[in-house]
């Protein structure tokens, strides 16, 4: 078996962003409101911002003048932060990144005050956003953190599949947040995919948080022989200080800012690949492309030059790269890969393809059975249950974390088996929520995962007008398409046993009586489409179980579409063999 070979793709990731306008249009953008500034204005007394509408896109731009951005940032030797702990009450705006696995977050103060003096300004912001067009959030220096925080403030409304994915660009800023920001961010691969911050080897200013803070997101790293992209968190840190040429101590902040626009108008005409350093004596036949590929990465951003920067061992760096690289890849091949499980999956379904059939030989239907416990072959599905959820909520859960192009090849390749799931087993955890005694599991008890199976086949499926003759034909051997059918049924038990009741009052009956109604419109609907099983009408199920109270409950004089069809035991037989006819 051959070696898999694994490769860095940072060269041409970048090559790709640098010939893309967009780069071009966001740092024309900041010019724009650079000219508008006045140098008198210190990072700390205000940031400026404007709205560009192009015809391709629509940009968000933030600036803050450069000068004075280190001692401003750096507060208290970069600890002065504020927590999401502390913001909880007083500024909730991003309190949906805290989760149970990771309750707490820091962000840097100067950054997050910035920010805040804009909160009024907000939904101005927001609602010059376009959905038909690609959005673009930019800044500079500190201007950049602003544009990150504003970035997170729309993600907690961000919906796959009708929003477009906004990038957040950001020229020299500084880290913004500690490792538990990081860690919010990185576990979502659709957020993470939607920041690209460049920077420059001559810019302080993205250094001086290297302490404490850590990057998400992809940084461009530039120098004068080129540039490359570096996505791993630890490796970025790593070169941000190995590849910085800069002296803090005399470098003059306006003269970094013009180098931004120096590298974006002039960087796409250079050839990223070609050779432009001392760097053959590391490369011969027998390096694998992984390492090369780093090594040419690296040399791109001035760290294999003839005379070192920094003190500091290339050789490790290589190495440290190309391990952390080659672990990324494993990770997001897994992750990616919809495939995984996918035969025990089967053998799964399976299982309860026969459970279901012996269920229906029994007399009693599959979701009965299994509500009731008959015998050991009922607990051992709960095992095949448990497997085949963690299953399907892992797939949806990366679906929804995907980016757009990658979520939506991986919700069209499992829409079928996520459908056919959906349709045999919440019926059987329908059945152990109202075993449990509990009510409403529609609004109250049903799994997120279920909604989104369901919202992505309404999303892809046609408008039926009526049954076809395929869905009459093999109406005895389908899953009821409302995999939540049996809710309603029990739901109809419970409106059933409230007016048989003695001590329901008036109101409690008005409101049983007119759920039962609504209960028969929707039966009779389902059973006109051909869109419910016919093992509804096997003797010992559920539903015909609600249908013997029902019928004490209305007499004989009652008359409707849907009990005038069920007094009539032929009708069952007629319903199974697709030759029911409705009125």
């Amino acid at each position: 078996m051959s070696q898999t070979q694994y490769f860095s793709n940072g060269l041409e990731l970048a090559k790709f962003v640098v010939n893309n306008d967009i780069l071009q249009h966001a740092w024309t953008a900041i010019t724009e409101l650079c000219k508008e500034t006045s140098q008198n204005e210190g990072p700390s007394s205000s940031v400026k911002f404007r709205v560009f509408e192009l015809p391709n896109y629509t940009i968000i731009a933030f600036f803050t003048w450069p000068a004075n951005s280190i001692d401003f940032v750096q507060g208290n030797g970069g600890r002065d932060s504020v927590t999401s702990s502390t913001l909880k009450d007083s500024f909730p705006l991003f309190n949906f990144l805290c989760t149970q696995a990771n309750p707490n977050f820091s962000i840097n103060k100067p950054a997050f005050h910035l920010f805040s003096s804009i909160f009024g300004v907000l939904p101005f912001l927001k609602s010059k956003i376009d959905n038909s067009k690609p959005l673009i959030i930019t800044g500079n220096s500190l201007g950049g953190s602003v544009a990150t925080l504003f970035t997170l403030s729309l993600f907690e409304n961000f919906k796959i599949s009708t929003t477009k994915l906004p990038l957040c660009i950001t020229f020299g800023s500084p880290l913004i947040g500690d490792d538990g920001l990081q860690e919010a961010i990185s576990n979502y691969p659709t957020w993470n995919s939607c920041f690209l911050h460049v920077v420059s080897d001559q810019d302080p200013v993205p250094r001086v948080l290297i302490n404490g803070y850590k990057p998400f997101g992809t940084f461009l790293l530039c120098s004068e022989l080129g540039c490359s992209c570096f996505e791993d968190p630890r490796t970025i840190l790593e070169l941000l200080m190995a590849a910085y040429s800069g002296c803090p101590e005399n470098q003059d902040p306006n003269k970094v800012f013009e180098s931004y626009g120096t590298f974006v108008e002039h960087l796409n005409r250079k050839v990223l690949c070609k050779d432009t350093t001392d760097h053959e004596s590391l490369i011969d036949w027998t390096t694998q492309p992984l390492q090369a590929g780093i090594i040419t990465k690296l040399a791109a951003i001035g760290l294999l030059r003839s005379q070192p920067l920094q003190n500091i061992d290339i050789n490790i760096i290589i190495a440290n790269t190309a391990r952390r690289e080659k672990a990324m890849a494993i990770l997001n091949k897994q992750a990616f890969d919809p495939t995984r499980g996918l035969n025990e999956i089967k053998i799964n379904m399976a299982y309860l393809e026969h459970y279901k059939k012996l269920s229906k030989d029994e007399g009693v239907g599959y979701y009965d059975r299994y509500k009731n416990g008959i015998d050991r072959s009922d607990i051992n599905v709960v095992g095949y249950m448990r497997g085949l959820t963690c299953y399907w909520e892992d797939m949806i859960d990366q679906a929804e974390k995907r980016p757009q192009t990658v979520g939506a090849s991986l919700r069209t390749r499992s829409l079928f088996g996520g459908t056919n799931y959906r349709r045999m087993i919440e019926p059987l955890d329908i059945a152990d929520y109202y075993k449990a005694g509990k009510q409403d599991y529609k609004n109250q008890g049903r799994s997120k995962h279920y909604i989104i199976l369901e919202q992505l086949l309404k999303e892809t499926e046609k408008p039926s007008s009526g049954p076809n003759e395929l869905k009459k034909q093999n109406v005895v051997s389908i899953l009821t398409e409302d995999s939540c059918f049996w809710a309603h049924v029990e739901e109809a038990l419970i409106s059933c046993k409230l007016l048989s009741s003695g001590e329901s009052s008036d109101e409690e009956k008005d409101s049983a009586k007119k759920k039962l109604i609504e209960f028969e419109k929707y039966v009779f609907d389902s059973m006109k489409n051909y869109a419910v099983s016919s093992e509804i009408f096997l003797p010992r199920s559920s539903f015909m179980k609600w249908w013997g109270k029902y019928r004490e409950i209305t007499g004989t004089s009652y008359s409707s579409s849907l009990t005038n069809l069920l007094r009539n035991d032929k009708n069952y037989e007629a319903y199974a063999n697709g030759s029911l006819e409705f009125p």
